[in-house]
This record gives C-alpha cells, sequence and structure tokens, in this order.
C-alpha cells in the first residue's frame, strides 16, 4: 500500500478505460509545480449585490416617514496576490475597484415638511459611490485532487470612497461616512487548466461601521444605523506562469 500510493502521487495522468480495456480518455495534472511558488497573481471580475442593514432612530414615526433597505446590483474589478503559507495555506491580497448604488425606501405616513431642508414629498433614496477596496484575507486550501480544489476565505476589507456617481438632490440627501471596515468570510474552487487557474468564489462581507452620517433632512433624521452587507460572486483568473 505505502509503494502504490507513492507511485499514485508522482503519476501526472490518469487514463479512464472502457469494460474491454481499450483507453477512452486520459487526464493530465495541468501547471505541475504551480503550488510550489511563493507568489501567484491575477485578476478578478465580481459582480455584487449589496444593501444597507438600517436601524431606525427612536421615534421614527414621528417623522411620518418609514424606511426599508431594498438590494441593489454592482460590481467590482482589481488585481489578486496570493503569498504562499505552507502547503494549504495563503495570505490574499486583492486591491480593486467597486461601483456601489445602495437604496433605501422610504414610505410615507402623514408625511409633513417640518423644517426648510425637508423635501416635499417622501422619495427613495440612493447612495451610488465608487470605493477602493484592500481585503486582507488568510486562505485555507485542500489538497489537490488533480485539476480541482477547494478552499475556504476569511479576513477584513477596508474600503474608501472616492466619489460619488449620482448627484440628483431628490433622491441623494441621505449621505454616508467615506470609509469602511468589514468581515468577509467566503468558499471557492480552484480548476487548472493548461495555461490559467480559475477559480469562483462566493463571499460574504458585513460592515463593522456605522456609516450612518447625520443630516437635517427628514431621511437622516428617521435613521441611526447604517452597516453594509454584501454578497459578492468572485471570477478569478489567475496567470499560469
Amino acid at each position: 500500500m505505502p509503494f502504490g500510493a507513492q507511485a499514485q502521487r508522482k503519476s501526472r495522468s490518469s487514463a479512464s478505460r472502457g469494460s474491454n480495456g481499450q483507453v477512452k480518455s486520459v487526464t493530465v495534472d495541468n501547471l505541475p509545480g504551480y503550488d510550489s511558488r511563493w507568489l501567484h497573481l491575477g485578476m478578478y471580475v465580481a459582480p455584487h449585490f449589496s444593501r444597507y442593514k438600517i436601524e431606525q432612530a427612536p421615534g421614527y414615526p414621528s417623522q411620518g416617514v418609514s424606511a426599508n433597505s431594498i438590494i441593489s446590483p454592482g460590481f467590482s474589478v482589481g488585481f489578486l496576490g496570493d503569498l504562499r503559507i505552507g502547503d494549504y495555506g495563503a495570505l490574499n491580497f486583492s486591491p480593486g475597484v467597486s461601483f456601489l448604488t445602495r437604496r433605501i425606501e422610504f414610505n410615507s405616513y402623514g408625511y409633513a415638511p417640518s423644517s426648510p431642508n425637508d423635501p416635499e414629498e417622501i422619495a427613495d433614496q440612493e447612495i451610488g459611490s465608487t470605493q477602493i477596496d484592500l481585503p486582507i484575507l488568510f486562505k485555507l486550501k485542500s489538497q489537490r485532487r488533480r485539476n480541482s480544489r477547494v478552499y475556504i476565505i476569511g479576513g477584513v476589507k477596508p474600503s474608501f470612497n472616492i466619489g460619488n456617481r449620482r448627484k440628483d438632490p431628490e433622491v441623494n440627501l441621505l449621505q454616508a461616512q467615506s470609509s469602511d471596515v468589514a468581515l468577509e468570510y467566503g468558499v471557492g474552487m480552484d480548476l487548472f487548466y493548461p495555461f490559467f487557474k480559475f477559480s469562483p468564489e462566493l463571499r460574504f462581507s458585513h460592515g463593522l461601521t456605522n456609516l450612518y452620517k447625520p443630516g437635517t433632512d427628514v431621511y437622516s433624521r428617521s435613521l441611526q444605523s447604517m452597516k453594509s452587507n454584501t454578497v459578492t460572486l468572485y471570477l478569478n483568473i489567475w496567470s499560469g506562469r
């Protein structure tokens, strides 16, 4: 048994045979020696769905409105770097740019303007932003099985807003803080091809920072907390060189 296991580890191909012993297909290990490198580089494209986890202010019914967070789509692009830590670990750094538009639905319950900054009618609010993401994550990988492997990943993601993409005063009265720190975790799979590695990954992000920015308008007065929540599908492509 030990000799058989050693021979299996050294083999880089396997054959599938039919009932008559004829070879039907041959599976070859792609990118041999890939895991022995100390640094891997790549890029990603990541569609995501995001929303605010909100808390309304005490006594918010007196404002005449109620709030409900709406899930909104967006996407991110960026670069990848994996620093090898042993046979099954890696430190992942994936700086990128995210384009987000988070919406909060406001409904009127006997609303009437009570200050000069209040609108005449209630409207849903949108906070559109372009932000720089600087996640630092630890990746724990399983043993490679031919050309596939699964892994789990987790860490923190600081983010910094670099611009607001919407300027409609009716739907942009509500504002958010310009920086955030989120806890991220997820699961992915490495698929080895002859010239590159493709890694689809599902990741969940929970903001730790209260992004609520006090204001004098009715929307700001009705809230006391806004924290980010995002679900992202990362499509990672790693260089095979």
